[in-house]
């Protein structure tokens, strides 16, 4: 069957209306939490596969972060979909009025390589919840993982209800030329760009779940062992290949001699004096990318690591100082284990640094000056951010994550995610028993006053 009808057997099997079943809905989640618990051990290996991830790191920033948001759309679901009565304004008496939600149809989810599991399988969940079919497109990059995607797919649900295609570029192109009803998309700029514009052909609804240089700020009152220890965690998840992981540090001058040690420290801790050679420590995704990865690295610029294995696409974790936004990497997202130290003497200064890369996806900031805190938090621009930790808020069903501006728009996850997969109808039940004629001409100077009166 090529995409074209697949699209088209979605599309009739929307239609048939199961999907729109709340119990129907239910006992599809559940079918998929069970086959996650199943394929546990393929998921922990295709991960390893595809990034060397070790099989804790996959639990605790893949697999978990899935079944909790399936949790969530099973304990809240059958709340989210209830008919929400809202007031109704007193002109309009007799009448009550009420917002239901709805979904859009056949949706369509194109994820990256660099969580595949979890950035596919989040996103369906909250399709299947709001009561879409879904078409899954993962990265061919982590090819491993998509063929393990697709078994976990084929064993849950019959392809008319969510189907997945494997394949590169010109899969993608292929999807993007037929009409959906929503789609959903996380990856690069780029072809974030692309997407829109394919969209825009057939007036689609969108989400884009881009990217960014996300600031991470370390000032004078931080406690800095445990910055150091966080900051250390949320960069070099992963080899550094997280939307969210922390892309550039902004020091207080005062500090960063004690930072950068007790950062080194941490990094032994974590992943000992030869990462290289470490099993714990994760490798980049292809070739491609390793090589972008060390164009980015300044010889004369590193004060750690700096060391790579072309081999085993292994680049050690590495600080850079002395850096100035004119550097090529201050230039475009790192997404790789590079962590560019700039300082500051002023908190004044925090906001036009910054600026300088606009709407970053996330905002992390070490301190425990709440002025400065709540006056940065309320004052840029940011998809999200967390304060005293590093890319944990990704981690919430009861928190939305998505960027704004150049990094994404709309969001999900729980609630939101239910959201952003509905439409919402705005129904007005009207009344019979009783039709006041302060509407309906001719409009007298009385009828003019009690309107007046009654819609202040």
């Amino acid at each position: 069957m090529d995409i074209k009808q697949i699209v088209e057997s979605q599309k009739e099997y929307y239609k048939t209306g199961i999907t729109h079943n709340i119990e129907f809905r239910l006992a599809m989640l559940k079918k998929l939490l069970q086959e996650i618990n199943n394929f546990e051990d393929e998921i922990m290996l295709a991960l390893y596969q595809d990034l060397k991830k070790n099989k804790t790191e996959s639990y605790i920033s893949e697999i978990s972060l899935i079944k909790s948001e399936i949790k969530y759309m099973i304990k809240y679901l059958s709340r989210l979909a209830k008919p929400k009565k809202v007031p109704t304004p007193l002109i309009h008496f007799i009448a009550k009025s009420y917002i239901y939600s709805f979904p859009y149809g056949v949706v369509l989810i194109i994820s990256p390589w660099n969580y595949p599991f979890l950035l596919t399988l989040v996103p369906l969940i909250d399709a299947l919840a709001a009561g879409n079919t879904a078409i899954l497109k993962p990265s061919d990059y982590s090819f491993n993982s998509a063929l393990v995607i697709e078994k976990i797919i084929k064993k849950c649900f019959v392809s008319p209800y969510v189907t997945t295609i494997l394949g590169g570029r010109e899969k993608n192109k292929e999807l993007l030329d037929q009409k959906f009803d929503y789609i959903f998309f996380t990856g690069s700029k780029a072809v974030g760009h692309l997407v829109m514009q394919k969209a825009a052909n057939f007036l689609t609804p969108i989400t884009l779940e881009l990217g960014g240089k996300s600031p991470c700020i370390v000032d004078s009152t931080a406690q800095i062992a445990l910055a150091a220890k966080r900051i250390v965690f949320g960069k070099f998840l992963n080899c550094g290949q997280t939307c969210v992981a922390p892309d550039y540090l902004l020091v207080h001058e005062k500090i960063k001699d004690i930072l950068l040690e007790k950062i080194i420290q941490e990094i032994e801790n974590m992943y000992t004096k030869d990462p290289l050679n470490n099993p714990d420590y994760g490798g980049i995704i292809n070739q491609k990318h390793f090589n972008r990865i060390c164009n980015l690295i300044d010889k004369e610029k590193i004060y750690y690591g700096g060391t790579f294995d072309e081999s085993t696409l292994k680049i050690s974790p590495t600080i850079l100082i002395n850096v100035s936004f004119n550097d090529a990497i201050m230039n475009e997202e790192i997404f790789g284990p590079l962590l560019p130290i700039i300082t500051y003497s002023q908190d004044e200064e925090l906001t036009s640094l910054i600026e300088k890369n606009s709407h970053p996806l996330a905002l992390y900031i070490f301190s425990k000056n709440k002025k400065l805190i709540s006056f940065l938090i309320n004052y840029l621009p940011f998809g999200g951010a967390t304060v005293n930790d590093t890319v944990i808020h990704l981690a919430s069903s009861h928190l939305g994550f998505g960027g704004i501006g150049s990094s994404g728009m709309g969001s999900y996850h729980g609630k939101k995610g239910y959201e952003t997969f509905s439409h919402f109808k705005s129904v007005l039940y009207k009344s019979n028993l009783l039709d006041i004629s302060l509407r309906y001409p001719p409009y007298t100077k009385n009828k003019q006053k009690i309107i007046k009166k009654i819609t202040k």
